[in-house]
C-alpha cells in the first residue's frame, strides 16, 4: 500500500480525493449495512418476525450510547484535520488523547445507568407485549459491548482525518464480517436464539476495537500519543464537545424518533407496523451507503483545506460532493421504487408484513434524490468548526420537522400520516439547508 499523508488532502485534485476518501468509507458503510441487513434476515428467518421488532426497540438506546464515541470522534477529528492543515501536530495529539478519555468516561457511565433502568427504558421505547422479553435479552448483552463500539466509532473518524481511508474501511468491515460469522454459529448451529444474536454483536465490537488499537500503535498512524495527552484540557473538551454535540444531538433525535415511531405505530398497527418500520429502517441504513460514504469522505477534505485557508478548494469540494451524492441518491431512489416487495421478502415470510412494507418504503424514500444537499450542507459546517449552524441543520430534518409531523399528521391521515412525514420533512429541511449553505459560501469562501 502506498504511503498516504494528511498533506495529500491539500494537494491532490478534488475529484480524485473525494473518490479516494469516499469509496473506502462507502465500502465500510456498505459492509456494516449489509451486516445489519443480513443480521435482520437471520433473526427474522431463524428466530421469527417478532425478534426483528424487538431488536428495533433496542437499537436506539445502544446506538445513542455508542454515538457518544462517534460524536467525540467527529468533533475531535474536525479539530485534528484543521490542526494538521495548519501544521499544529501537538494540538492534534492532545485532541486524540482527550477523545479517548472522554469516550471511556461517558460511555461506561451511561452503560451502567442503562443496565440499572433496563425495564423502564425498554418499555419506553416500545418494547411492549410479546416484544419485551426478547428485547430485554438482546438489550442487556449488547450493552456490554457498546463501550468497545464507541471507541471504534471514535477511532474510525480519526483514522479518516489522518487521510487513511482504507484503514478506516477495514475498521468498519471487521465487526460486520465477524458478526455474520458469529450469527451463523450462535443462532443456527448452537441454537442460542436472541442471546446468540446479542453475543455475536457484542463480540464483533471487541474485534473492531482490537484493530483500532493496533492501527494507532503501528507505523501507519501519524498520531503517536503518550500519557500526557490523556489529561482533559478544558478548552479542548469544550471544542470537541461543541462540535461533537452536533452528531450526538442527531443521534439523540434519532433515538427519540424511534421512541415515538415504535409507540405510535404499535398503537396504530400493532407489531406488524413496528416490524415494517424496522425493515424500512434497515434499508435507510443500507441504501444510503454511497451518499453517507461520500459525506464522510467530504469531511476531512473540507476541514483540512479550510484550516489551510485554501477556500477555492473548499468551494470545489462542496460542489463536487453535492453533484456526486445527488447522482447516487437518485439511483437509490429508482431501485427502491421499483423493487420494494422483493426487498421485503428477503426479511420475512409474514404476509401481513409483506403486504404493508412496500408502500411504507416508497413513502419513506420518496424525496431521496435531494437529501444529498441536506447531508453535505450540515457536514460542511461541522467540518469547518461552526457548531451552531451545524447543530441547526443536523436537527432540522428530524427534530424540527419530522417529529412534529408524526405527532400531527396521524390525527388526520392515520398511519399513512406517519409515512407521509418522511418526504415532507426531507423537502423542507433541504430547502433551508440550501439557503444557509449558499449564504455561507458567498460570505466566507470568497478569496
Amino acid at each position: 500500500m502506498a504511503k498516504i499523508s494528511s498533506k495529500d488532502l491539500g494537494l491532490q485534485p478534488i475529484n480524485k480525493l473525494l473518490i479516494k476518501q469516499a469509496v473506502p468509507a462507502s465500502i465500510g458503510i456498505l459492509v456494516m449495512s449489509l451486516n445489519i441487513l443480513v443480521d435482520t434476515i437471520f433473526v427474522g428467518n431463524w428466530i421469527g418476525s417478532i425478534a426483528i421488532a424487538a431488536i428495533n426497540v433496542v437499537l436506539p438506546v445502544s446506538f445513542f450510547i455508542a454515538a457518544l464515541g462517534m460524536s467525540i470522534g467527529i468533533g475531535g477529528s474536525s479539530i485534528i484535520s484543521r490542526a494538521l492543515g495548519a501544521s499544529n501536530k501537538e494540538k492534534a495529539l492532545k485532541t486524540l488523547g482527550n477523545q479517548i478519555s472522554l469516550t471511556l468516561l461517558l460511555t461506561i457511565t451511561l452503560v451502567v445507568l442503562g443496565l440499572l433502568f433496563a425495564d423502564n427504558i425498554i418499555v419506553s421505547f416500545g418494547g411492549k407485549g410479546a416484544m419485551f422479553v426478547p428485547a430485554k435479552i438482546y438489550y442487556t448483552i449488547v450493552l456490554y459491548g457498546v463501550p468497545f463500539l464507541a471507541l471504534c466509532m471514535m477511532g474510525n473518524t480519526v483514522i479518516r482525518a489522518e487521510g487513511k481511508p482504507k484503514f478506516a474501511m477495514y475498521a468498519m468491515m471487521i465487526p460486520s464480517i465477524g458478526n455474520l460469522i458469529l450469527d451463523y454459529i450462535f443462532i443456527n448451529v448452537l441454537d442460542l436464539g436472541m442471546e446468540g444474536a446479542a453475543w455475536a454483536t457484542s463480540i464483533s465490537y471487541v474485534f473492531c476495537f482490537a484493530y483500532i488499537f493496533w492501527f494507532f500503535s503501528s507505523k501507519h498512524s501519524e498520531l503517536k500519543i503518550n500519557l500526557s495527552h490523556f489529561g482533559l484540557n478544558p478548552k479542548l473538551v469544550y471544542e470537541i464537545g461543541s462540535l461533537g454535540f452536533v452528531t450526538l444531538a442527531r443521534q439523540a433525535v434519532v433515538s427519540i424518533t424511534y421512541l415515538f415511531m415504535n409507540n405510535i405505530l404499535y398503537d396504530l398497527g400493532g407489531e406488524t407496523s413496528v416490524t415494517s418500520y424496522a425493515i424500512v429502517g434497515r434499508m435507510l441504513m443500507f441504501a444510503m451507503f454511497p451518499v453517507l460514504g461520500l459525506t464522510q469522505g467530504f469531511l476531512p477534505i473540507a476541514g483540512f483545506n479550510y484550516g489551510a485557508q485554501n477556500y477555492a478548494r473548499v468551494r470545489e469540494t462542496i460542489n463536487t460532493a453535492i453533484k456526486y451524492a445527488m447522482i447516487m441518491a437518485t439511483l437509490v431512489f429508482i431501485l427502491l421504487m421499483v423493487f420494494p416487495e422483493e426487498i421485503t421478502r428477503m426479511f420475512t415470510s409474514d404476509m401481513n408484513v409483506i403486504n404493508q412494507t412496500p408502500n411504507d418504503m416508497r413513502w419513506v424514500f420518496a424525496a431521496t434524490p435531494i437529501i444529498a444537499i441536506q447531508l453535505i450542507g450540515a457536514a460542511y459546517f461541522q467540518a469547518i468548526g461552526k457548531a451552531t449552524p451545524a447543530l441547526l441543520l443536523t436537527l432540522l430534518r428530524q427534530g424540527l420537522f419530522f417529529i412534529p409531523l408524526i405527532l400531527i399528521l396521524p390525527k388526520f391521515y392515520g398511519e399513512l400520516g406517519v409515512w407521509m412525514s418522511f418526504p415532507i420533512s426531507d423537502v423542507l429541511s433541504t430547502i433551508v439547508t440550501a439557503y444557509l449553505l449558499n449564504k455561507e459560501i458567498r460570505k466566507d469562501l470568497i478569496q
